[in-house]
């Protein structure tokens, strides 16, 4: 702790535990400093002490104790005399000022000042709903006043009141040193300590603090996959805090009212929105929509025009390259017009099809290497049809 000693000041009236020192402005001598020592005084039962050495001569000394009278407007009474000692303490001291004057081998004196200090705090619940909590606090100092020692004029010592908002766990507290009444709209989800501590100009703290069993609620889910080739089936995890009622929307007009709903199968190509809604036990509610769409790629279809198959793993299977397809056909032939190969499929057949390896009619037999054509028809999901002309074609057979 630092403290503010002018350069004038003699250091032989000091007081031993305090917290704090100031020094007198007296209107009528504005040179003559004397000290104001502060106690802060949490217990409630703290007292001052001074202790006096004097500043020359040599021992020993006699030690005359006086404290400020309000009625006399003067240090007019007498604590305590000690003769023939080298220091001497005046302890268990109240409130107000006090004077020691020293005589023997050096006459002088010293006044200075005691305040036991107790600021105060208290902290509350001022209101709450489901989308915000208000605090309420109450942050008070010490008013403390010495006298001008000429006439007694009552002189105010300077002090101010910080404080500061906290909790534990930490959660959001807007301006929590500027709002002794704040107000949050991102209320805790987990139930918190709210702590506030008071401060003033000495250093002295007060703490208080109130339990806070949170009422909130927090919508929250993810979703896996969340792209990919109809049928999609998606599953969604529900990661809600305090809900007791759900409301899913999947983008494709259906819904469900269940925690965990049963995975969700998208058809159609395109985007979904995902939204849920939930409410708890005490009628808060809150929404969330998943931050990317839900997206079903469009149906697509390659064919290859060559493959091998050689058995070294590479290219060794004719098969189309497909997105989102409801069905599929594929014939081959030879050049002979003998048809060697044939697949017609949907759902999952299709899903788990595996291609034309090249032998004839998924016989042992090996087709011979050459040229085979091919005739495809095919229905995506998005209701595009494939077929004609242009899924008529040659592939290339080599080993």
């Amino acid at each position: 702790m630092i403290l503010l000693i002018p350069a004038i000041s003699e250091a032989q009236l000091t007081a031993p535990g305090m917290s704090a020192v100031r020094y007198t402005s007296y209107p009528s001598a504005p040179t003559v400093k004397d000290p104001v020592f502060i106690y802060c005084n949490a217990s409630g039962s703290q007292k001052g002490v001074l202790n006096a050495v004097s500043p020359r001569g040599t021992g020993p000394f006699n030690f005359s104790w006086y404290k400020w009278s309000d009625l006399t407007k003067s240090f007019s009474i007498l604590l305590l005399t000690d003769s023939g000692v080298s220091t001497s303490t005046s302890d268990n001291l109240d409130q107000g000022g006090y004077k020691v004057i020293i005589s023997g081998g050096y006459d002088t004196a010293f006044v200075g000042w005691v305040f036991t200090d107790s600021p105060f705090s208290s902290a509350a619940l001022q209101n709450r709903t489901c989308d915000y909590v208000a605090l309420k606090g109450q942050a008070v100092v010490d008013t403390f006043y010495y006298n001008n020692i000429s006439n007694g004029v009552r002189i105010k010592l300077p002090n101010g009141v910080k404080f500061l908002w906290s909790s534990t766990p930490s959660s959001s507290i807007p301006s929590p040193d500027f709002y002794l009444n704040p107000q949050t709209f991102d209320p805790p989800l987990v139930d918190v300590t709210y702590n506030l501590e008071v401060s003033d100009s000495f250093g002295c703290i007060s703490e208080s603090s109130f339990f806070y069993q949170s009422i909130h609620v927090k919508a929250d889910f993810s979703a896996d996959p969340v792209q990919g080739d109809a049928p999609l089936v998606v599953t969604f995890t529900d990661q809600s805090i305090r809900a007791s009622k759900y409301k899913w929307e999947f983008g494709d007009t259906a819904t469900s009212t269940l925690s965990t709903p049963d995975p969700h199968t998208y058809y159609k190509p395109g985007e979904y929105s995902v939204k849920l809604t939930i409410e708890s036990d005490l009628h808060c509610i809150d929404s969330m929509r998943l931050e990317k769409n839900i997206v079903v790629d469009p149906s697509e279809l390659n064919v290859p025009n060559v493959f091998t198959p050689n058995g070294d793993g590479i290219n060794d299977i004719f098969i189309v390259e497909s997105k989102s397809l409801r069905n599929l056909s594929v014939e081959v032939f030879s050049q002979s017009g003998l048809k060697v190969y044939s697949f017609d499929g949907e759902g999952e057949t299709l899903r788990q099809w595996k291609g034309w390896d090249g032998n004839v009619n998924s016989s042992s037999v090996k087709a011979s290497p050459g040229i085979y054509f091919y005739v495809i028809r095919a229905y995506g999901w998005d209701d595009i049809s494939y077929g004609g002309k242009l899924y008529r074609g040659a592939v290339y057979l080599y080993r």
